[in-house]
C-alpha cells in the first residue's frame, strides 16, 4: 500500500485532519501535521502521542522500514494544499509560490480570498490575481502579530 495512503487513512480514521507528510531524503524519518480544525487550541501534545502511537504500530505491521517517526501540529505558518484549504483560510494572509511564473513572478504574498473554478483569488497590496490551482508548487499561511 501507498505510505501516503496508508497515513491518510489511519490519520482521518482516528479524527484528525492529515495536512502534511514530509519524508527525510532517506526516508529514514517520517513527519507527519496533522490538525483538528473543530479544536478551538489546535493539536496539543496528547493529540500527537495518540497518532504517534497509533502510527508505530500500523508502520511496524505494515513493515514499513524507518528510525524516527514525528507526529506535530501544522504551525501557524501551516502549509495550504487541498481545494477545501483554499476556501477555508479565506481572508487569512498567505505566501505562493508557484511553479511557472505569471505576469513574470512566480511568489505571491497577500490576503486569501478563496478558490473558485481552479483558480486562487488573493488580494495584493494593490490589486487581485487569480492563480491557477494546479500551478502552485507551494504555499503557507503567514501569521498575523496585531
Amino acid at each position: 500500500m501507498d505510505l501516503n495512503a496508508l497515513l491518510e487513512t489511519t490519520v482521518v480514521g482516528l479524527g484528525y485532519e492529515l495536512v502534511d507528510i514530509e519524508l527525510s531524503p532517506r526516508g529514514r524519518t517520517i513527519r507527519v501535521f496533522i490538525d483538528l480544525p473543530n479544536k478551538e487550541n489546535g493539536v496539543d501534545v496528547d493529540d500527537c502521542a495518540r497518532v504517534s502511537n497509533q502510527l508505530s504500530r500500523l508502520l511496524d505491521v505494515e513493515n514499513v522500514d524507518y528510525d524516527r517517526l514525528e507526529i506535530s501540529s501544522p504551525g501557524l505558518d501551516r502549509v495550504v494544499k487541498k481545494p477545501e484549504d483554499f476556501q477555508r483560510f479565506a481572508g487569512h494572509d498567505i505566501q505562493i509560490k508557484l511553479r511557472i511564473p505569471q505576469g513574470g513572478r512566480r511568489n505571491f504574498q497577500g490576503e486569501l480570498i478563496g478558490l473558485a473554478d481552479g483558480k486562487v483569488g488573493l488580494r495584493l497590496e494593490t490589486d487581485a490575481v487569480e492563480l491557477e490551482f494546479n500551478n502552485i508548487e507551494r504555499a503557507r499561511l503567514v501569521p498575523r502579530f496585531d
